[in-house]
């Protein structure tokens, strides 16, 4: 038996579940929209007139989520680096500092726009 017939298997019942639920929620799941359901929705908090109108969400609401997103991506990579120092040696570090000077350019622009500031 080939070792990749398990995956495809595998890769085959994931699609066919994901398009199931879809064509699931598509036939099954309720069809009536009102004001509130089609509305924007800002982190619990009524939407502003202006932002209703115009469909935008404040620059904070991305700020944040960047910010979230940075600190989740350099820890994923941080952690097991640091677990594993001994083994990767001079190479290893390299990575880590490239790795590092690349994720202070987010860092950077966040700080420039104001996403650091919690007023």
């Amino acid at each position: 038996m080939n070792p990749y017939v398990p995956i495809l298997v595998m890769m085959a019942v994931a699609a066919a579940m994901a398009l199931g639920g879809l064509a699931a929620s598509a036939v099954i799941g309720p069809k009536k929209y009102n004001r509130v359901k089609v509305a924007n929705y800002e982190c619990g908090v009524s939407p502003t007139p202006r932002a209703a109108d115009a469909g935008r969400f404040q620059i904070k609401y991305y700020l944040i989520a960047m910010t979230f997103i940075i600190f989740d991506i350099e820890v994923v990579f941080l952690y097991p680096w640091a677990v594993a120092f001994d083994q990767l040696g001079l190479f290893g570090l390299g990575a880590m500092l490239t790795f590092i000077f690349l994720i202070t350019v987010p860092f950077i622009y966040e700080w420039r726009r104001g996403g650091l500031e919690w007023d």
